[in-house]
């Protein structure tokens, strides 16, 4: 195979939610740019990349305290139980006060204080449906109206009311009162100022860099009203802030005067309306939120409670223990993937299924099932699937519509199958437990991958064409008894699978027996694999595939193993499997010989630019979310609904059908973080035959992801689409959207199967919970 792994390091594979990640480097500007902006673009461009370069590194302390409080915790836990307390006390072993506290102001400094530099970056997220068909001076004018419209205005409200926040915390030592450590909280409230402020300083290379791509012509005017604008900008914010001297409400109040009494459920109904209109305009989904947050938060009850919820919601973000999991996640996906297993995997795959028609759609299906559990990153998937698979595909005679629906359905599954990054950001939305989400992710994603696989063989047994056997000349040597090989080396591998279960759910009854006894296993299999091919008793032996498959396999799969089946037996919370799964990463990136300083450095930032895009947008969706609330438009449109003559179950079916119209020009996130909290009260209200309210969440939340899952199925908006067009440039268009459509009718199956029997979704979080 020619893909070589500098091929997939040279793509952006984590940028399924990046509208426009920008080219140029940071501080670059156009030579025919205004003399006066561009040293401005320059220094402050300089400013925020450096913050990024430096915040970045954050993540390397967040692993080692996380790992430090598990493995103090556990080796505690083994030496008392051994009758060793003693040793235990005297090596400073057990739970920490400070690992907790300092591991989620980390989190949150790692997302606030990096904002900036994401916007300079270009990875903020924007719904770029509409945008993307405007010509570059359009797309210019409407940035730059927006800039000075919603973006100046909300970034410098954000800065004065955060460092008024953050005075407070500090000027009367604010502790945290709701751990046993209880640290002063001004050091980590300071991101929050600090990290606005860059935001609002980053608004001015913006606005210029949209008013040099209009056009001359166009930003003389702009410019020429810039000191009106100034003037206005400094009349409100004076009113805002100093009200007693610049009586700006008294003004409004009295042009206002005589107009329509409207309700605030009414004013929440215009705050929706005008969101999903700057939505789809196309400026940056964080900024919109948090602008219309602070007018519709006023205009309904006061600027006093927008800021009070604004940062209230901003610093529930930035320290919980929940989200602090989703950077980890994401280190450790892009680690592996930097590691090169899921090349290597692919490829053993593809060689052991050589005799079998259709044996690359069994690799890639085999293949992603396995990276969706280490990374929740659809774009890596489908991208590095697309490199690996199509001109084999293409080579081997494959059909290009069943071969990219292949890809494509592949690919999304990191959007179900645990450590789902989606799921993390679901369970504060619909406060339900991560781990309870997890565990009713699993069977839907092994059932989808299922659907996937036998759909693909049953149309390569009725039509052979579609996926023909690899010629004779690409098949790997092995013994005459093939099939021997195969049933004696997925035994053993079952036999594998199975003592690590046993060992995180029984333990084998003395210390460290979770890892001996699996470790032991894989000792005698490798000395069994040497024996045999030294030996070749009857002309039997190994062939050179299982050990290629093996080291593809197993290093990653017992690393997601341990992460997750932690999380799921209740040893570990979400953060701290996080942890040791992205150190585990690393120590697999050195086992391999992949592991370098500019590697691990390009994980972290790759890391720290997503966890941006969806911390930020978490907390300004908080904010929106609070304020909608607030004004009690969600028990309106509930009461609405109900009062409706449809039975739960079509209002269920209503509320799914419009998840899946808004995933096709929306992002998961948005939908998410400011959709499904409006959904909720609606759903908790449905009589669906559930005793216990959080296993209807839980059921809600699976059809959910399963539903967004199918959206990235969905032409014409679907994004899995261009993420493989673009690296098979050969395949038209259409194939890969007619190859996605039936993969799509497939998910829609899986989606009533999971809507017809929830025991599908809660069967595993109730079976682990006895």
């Amino acid at each position: 195979m020619a893909t070589t792994q500098s091929e997939i390091g040279e793509l952006e594979i984590a940028d399924e939610l990046i509208a426009e990640r920008r080219a140029e480097a940071p501080g670059q500007t156009p030579e025919d740019m205004a003399p006066w902006m561009r040293p401005w673009v320059a220094a402050i461009d300089i400013v925020n990349l450096w913050a990024g370069r430096i915040i970045c590194l954050l993540m390397i302390p967040l692993i080692l305290a996380i790992v430090f409080e598990v493995v103090s915790r556990n080796a505690f836990a083994i030496l008392t139980q051994n009758g060793m307390n003693d040793v235990a006390v005297a090596w400073g072993l057990g739970p920490t006060l400070w690992v907790y506290d300092v591991s989620r102001m980390i989190g949150g400094v790692l997302f606030m204080g990096a904002a900036g530099y994401a916007l300079m970056r270009g990875v903020h997220i924007r719904a770029d449906f509409l945008y993307r068909t405007w010509s570059s001076k359009t797309q210019a004018t409407v940035d730059a109206v927006l800039y000075l419209i919603l973006y100046i205005p909300a970034m410098l409200f954000f800065t004065w009311v955060s460092a008024e926040y953050w005075w407070k915390a500090f000027s009367v030592g604010e502790t945290a009162a709701d751990s046993t450590w209880a640290p002063i909280l001004w050091p980590a409230r300071l991101a929050m100022p600090v990290g606005a402020f860059l935001l609002l300083i980053q608004g001015i290379p913006e606005l210029f860099r949209a008013l040099h791509q209009m056009g001359p012509q166009r930003a003389r005017g702009f410019v020429r009203l810039l000191p009106l604008y100034l003037a206005a900008l400094a009349a409100i914010t004076a009113s805002v802030f100093f009200p007693d001297a610049v009586p700006f409400d008294e003004w409004a109040e009295a042009a206002f005067a005589g107009g329509p009494d409207v309700s605030k459920p009414t004013i929440g109904l215009w705050m929706l309306g005008a969101m999903l209109f700057a939505i789809f305009v196309g400026f940056p989904i964080s900024f919109t939120l948090i602008f219309l947050g602070f007018v519709f938060g006023t205009w309904g009850a006061s600027f006093k409670l927008a800021t009070f919820l604004m940062t209230l919601q901003t610093n529930s973000v930035m320290l919980s223990d929940q989200l602090v999991a989703v950077p980890l996640f994401i280190f450790m996906g892009i680690v592996m993937e930097q590691a090169g297993l899921m090349e290597r995997l692919f490829q053993a795959v593809q060689m052991m299924m050589s005799r079998t028609r259709g044996a690359l759609y069994v690799a890639v299906l085999f293949v992603s099932t396995i990276f969706a559990a280490a990374t929740g990153i659809v774009g890596a998937s489908v991208t590095i699937l697309g490199i690996m698979a199509a001109r084999t595909m293409n080579k081997s005679g494959y059909d290009v519509r069943l071969a990219a629906g292949t890809i494509t359905a592949g690919g999304t599954l990191g959007i179900l199958i645990p450590p789902s990054i989606m799921l993390i950001v679901m369970g504060p939305v619909l406060e339900v437990p991560v781990t309870d989400l997890f565990r009713a992710a699993i069977l839907p994603g092994v059932m989808l991958a299922g659907l996937y696989l036998l759909y693909a063989l049953g149309r390569c047994w009725l039509n052979p064409s579609l996926g023909p056997i690899l010629p004779p000349e690409e098949q790997p040597v092995t013994s005459r008894f093939y099939l021997l090989e195969m049933i004696l080396v997925f035994a053993a591998l079952i036999v594998f699978v199975w003592l690590i279960g046993r060992g995180i759910s029984q333990g084998f009854g003395f210390p460290m027996g979770a890892v001996v006894v699996p470790l032991a296993w894989v000792g005698i299999m490798y000395a069994a694999y040497t024996w045999t091919n030294r030996a070749r008793p009857g002309g039997f032996f190994f062939s050179d595939l299982w050990y290629e498959f093996f080291m593809g396999l197993v290093p990653p799969t017992v690393l997601i193993a341990f992460a997750l089946g932690s999380i799921l037996a209740g040893w570990a919370t979400p953060a701290e499997a996080s942890a040791c799964g992205a150190f585990g990463a690393v120590l697999l990136s050195v086992l391999y010989r992949k592991f370098t300083i500019p590697g691990l450095y390009d994980a972290l930032i790759k890391s720290l630019e997503i966890t941006v895009l969806i911390m930020f947008l978490v907390a300004a969706s908080n904010f929106f979310g609070a304020v909608f609330s607030n004004l009690g438009t969600p028990k309106m449109l509930t009461e609405l609904l109900l009062a409706i003559d449809l039975s739960p179950v079509l209002v269920l079916i209503l509320i799914m059908a419009l998840i899946f119209l808004l995933g096709w020009p929306l992002e998961w996130v948005p939908i998410v973080l400011i959709i499904v909290p409006i959904l909720v009260p609606t759903v908790l209200s449905l009589d669906l035959g559930f005793e216990d309210t959080n296993d209807l969440l839980v059921w809600f939340a699976i059809l959910v992801a399963v539903n967004l899952q199918t959206a990235w199925l969905s032409p014409p908006v679907a994004l899995s689409a261009y993420f493989l067009k673009g690296v098979v440039p050969e395949w038209d268009l259409k194939d890969i959207y007619l190859g996605m459509m039936q993969f799509m009718v497939i998910q829609l199956i899986g989606l009533i199967l999971i809507f017809t029997f929830p025991q599908i979704a809660l069967w595993l979080p109730e079976y682990l919970s006895r």
